[in-house]
């Protein structure tokens, strides 16, 4: 009986060791994943072009390394103005650069809270056309 309970008691050493382990590697890679996000230089620079009842529209220009983190309160396209590239990073995922060419365009839904930056040497012009 006695080499039974040693022996549970191994396993379930092993066991709770190793979900330990597991649940802290997964809180650091998540830490380094934040972590590793260049912070921005500046914010970018938001003007209001148009204002009613149904849309906002935005020209939003990032100079180089500008960016912020923030929440859209409106489902929105984005129309691209300039070449370059901006880096998204949406809460709790890892950054991602995306490459957009003058005219793209990209929709984002309400209220998702993310990182924009612009990882280039060029500034970045957007038009943003929100929808309430």
């Amino acid at each position: 009986m006695q080499g039974r309970g040693y022996l549970a008691g191994l396993v379930t050493g092993i066991v709770a060791t190793a979900a330990i382990g597991l649940i802290g590697m997964t809180v650091a890679a998540r830490a380094a994943a934040t972590q590793a996000l260049p912070a921005p230089t500046s914010k970018p620079v938001v003007k209001v072009l148009l204002e009613n009842a149904q849309v906002r529209v935005r020209q939003v220009d990032f100079a180089p390394g500008a960016g912020d983190t923030h929440t859209h309160p409106y489902a929105h396209v984005g129309v691209i103005l300039t070449k370059g590239q901006l880096a998204f990073a949406d809460a709790g995922k890892p950054e991602e650069i995306q490459s957009f060419e003058a005219g793209s365009a990209g929709f984002r839904e309400a209220k998702v809270t993310h990182q924009v930056r612009n990882p280039g040497t060029a500034p970045m012009r957007v038009i943003e056309v929100e929808v309430k």
